[in-house]
């Protein structure tokens, strides 16, 4: 059998033209499957991992979103009151206000606008939100028209950074900060007081409650006494279950697309696998009635052109595996579907989806194979000897 595999690497060898070709076919559908697993991963990475287990989010009651959503002053007064929230090292409860309204901004270099997300909110939701760091400038003033912008925004809308004014409800706001959020969806945001944004904007109730549990087991008792209370009205979600449902419609969307696309060209790898294969089979004819004669088993015949086509689909693999690891430098924006504002996201490599990507180059390239080799292995000897060629 070994003389069998070093036989099949030797025709990928002499045949590398050939080899080159269909790994090169596999290889590219085999990309479109992982470019399509990345997305996904890069919208989990931007929407569900924004939220954090031990952060619980409040909306009113029939709110779908945070926009669509009111929470009056007294409200969260309340609220900020009960049990089972963490406090701050001052000892004040870690339950913050929040306002969220969009704006319209022109990208960089372009007329195009977009919707952005403007958070009001208060210094401590960097405590709440510890994935969002500061890499540039400082926090707001609490009480000023300062604030602090994501890095996305930075890089798609604001070039210039710190010291640009902004526009913002009738007011114009100075960036004094840019803050990095490990890839999720705040990097899509601007910061800035909510008292401040509210007043801009004529409001008088937020628009959600962000608070951190004392511990995860308190989400129940929390729950049930902000529904035992009827001057609240409010519903009780999970932070990364809110951010989950807020991304299933787009990540569905995209999913459902690019798999149509894969199936779609997989049909023609397959093609173009199987008809390599057959193009070997028939240009080696001699050469596998030569190794019959010499004893090998039909078995054996077709056990190593299966091996020379999964060795073919594993380089694909490979190729497009390496394709995936340059694409996790792509950033791609698209539109929330939830809120309608500007997400930007990169596209990320995971072990799983490396893993799934050999597993159907190999499944296509054995699926392309197994006809060929099925061929070859019932090919009598006398037939195979007579065959024209070397």
């Amino acid at each position: 059998m070994t003389l069998l595999l070093a036989y099949s690497l030797r025709n990928v060898w002499v045949r590398s033209s050939t080899a080159a070709l269909t790994i090169a076919g596999l290889a590219l559908v085999s990309l479109i499957l992982l470019a399509v697993l990345m997305l996904g991963n890069g919208l989990n990475r931007a929407l569900i991992e924004s939220g954090s287990p031990d952060n619980v989010l409040l909306l009113r009651k029939g709110a779908t979103t945070e926009i669509a959503s009111g929470i009056y002053r007294d409200q969260a007064h309340i609220v900020s009151t009960l049990a089972d929230i963490a406090r701050t090292p001052g000892g004040a409860p870690l339950a913050i206000p929040e306002l969220v309204a969009l704006i319209s901004l022109a990208k960089s270099g372009t007329d195009s606008p977009a919707n952005v997300v403007v958070r009001g909110t208060q210094p401590e939701a960097f405590a709440l939100r510890p994935q969002v760091r500061l890499t540039q400038g400082r926090a707001w003033q609490p009480g000023t028209t300062e604030i602090v912008i994501g890095a996305q925004i930075a890089a798609r809308f604001l070039r210039d950074g710190i010291g640009t004014h902004l526009r913002i409800g009738k007011r114009d706001w100075l960036v004094v900060g840019i803050a990095e959020a490990q890839g999720t969806a705040f990097e899509s945001e601007i910061w800035g007081d909510v008292d401040q944004l509210m007043s801009a904007y004529g409001r008088d109730s937020y628009s959600s409650l962000t608070l951190r549990l004392s511990s995860l087991s308190a989400f129940h008792a929390l729950d049930a006494a902000i529904a035992a209370d009827t001057r609240l009205l409010l519903q009780v979600k999970r932070e990364r279950e809110y951010y989950l449902e807020k991304s299933l419609a787009m990540a569905t969307f995209i999913r459902l697309l690019g798999f149509t696309f894969t199936f779609i060209f997989a049909v023609g790898a397959v093609l173009g696998g199987t008809m390599t294969m057959y193009g070997a089979v028939a240009s080696r004819t001699r050469e596998i009635g030569m190794l019959r004669a010499l004893g090998f088993k039909p078995r054996q015949i077709l056990s190593a052109f299966l091996f020379e086509s999964l060795l073919l689909g594993a380089l694909a693999g490979l190729l497009a595996i390496g394709g995936g690891t340059a694409l996790q430098f792509v950033t791609l924006s698209t539109m929330n579907f939830s809120t309608f504002s500007e997400l930007a996201f990169r596209l990320t490599l995971t072990p799983a989806s490396a893993l799934i990507t050999m597993a159907f180059a190999l499944g296509i390239s054995m699926i392309g194979g197994i006809p060929p080799a099925v061929r070859a292995a019932r090919l009598s000897v006398a037939a195979a000897l007579r065959a024209p060629g070397r």
